[in-house]
């Protein structure tokens, strides 16, 4: 009987998140301490391991999505979504949240004085405008806790989704089990957690999504507008 083990599920849900349109790339190899086999050095570093955000991706979302603004009003939006305004991993999340669907308020000074405009990082209406990405083994250390999520999809190179995944088969790492792990990470690595929208617990059979403040019976499978499943291919 063949087996199948956690790293095969991982590279099926990234197989599957490919042919949805996501790019993907391998966590190490955007991290500060990555030398590519050819010998080219560092080229590919976006990131400390302390960063969860990649600025870089976010920035040029902003470039994209605003293209009339300023670049201090645009550099200003940036500002405000790194930085973390409570010590409180809940009111960060919802400022993100509010920055997310609602853009984010900037002044800009005109010859007529200042006047208020918004900042949007992310398109609901072109969705092609955005960057869809899925990064495996993206390591994080906050706090002398190190951590790395099973994947992690980045939307303009925000975090927006943790999928924590087990083995159906190994009757000691159940959907419980993902759950439990990424309780661990909210406590551990909680800047992760300022932009998270989605989490996802999967063994490769089954899979239930919850939010940040959802306890283990609030995680519930992925159903339409009109409350049936979505049917599997």
């Amino acid at each position: 009987m063949q087996t199948i083990s956690e790293k095969d599920i991982e590279q099926i849900a990234l197989g599957y998140l490919k042919t949805l349109g996501y790019n993907y790339v391998w966590g190490p190899a955007i991290s500060p301490d990555y030398s590519s086999p050819s010998g080219g050095g560092q080229e590919g570093v976006e990131r400390q391991y302390h960063e969860v955000v990649l600025t870089n991706r976010l920035r040029s979302a902003i470039d994209t999505l605003n293209p009339n603004l300023p670049a201090e009003a645009k550099e200003d939006a940036l500002k405000k979504v790194l930085r973390a305004e409570s010590p409180n991993q809940l009111i960060n999340n919802e400022t993100f949240h509010k920055y997310l669907t609602e853009g984010i308020d900037v002044e800009v000074r005109t010859k007529d004085g200042i006047r208020g405009e918004k900042v949007y990082i992310i398109d609901f209406d072109q969705v092609d405008r955005n960057e869809f990405l899925a990064i495996n083994q993206f390591t994080i250390i906050e706090h002398n806790q190190n951590k790395r999520p099973d994947i992690i999809i980045f939307i303009n190179g925000l975090p927006l989704v943790v999928i924590e995944l087990k083995n159906a088969v190994d009757e000691n790492a159940t959907i419980k089990t993902a759950f439990n792990q990424l309780q661990t990470y909210k406590q551990a690595i909680p800047s992760l957690f300022t932009y998270n929208e989605l989490l996802i617990v999967s063994d490769g059979w089954d899979a239930l999504c919850g939010t940040v403040t959802s306890d283990w019976g609030r995680f519930m499978s992925w159903k339409t507008i009109d409350g049936k499943q979505l049917p599997i291919h």
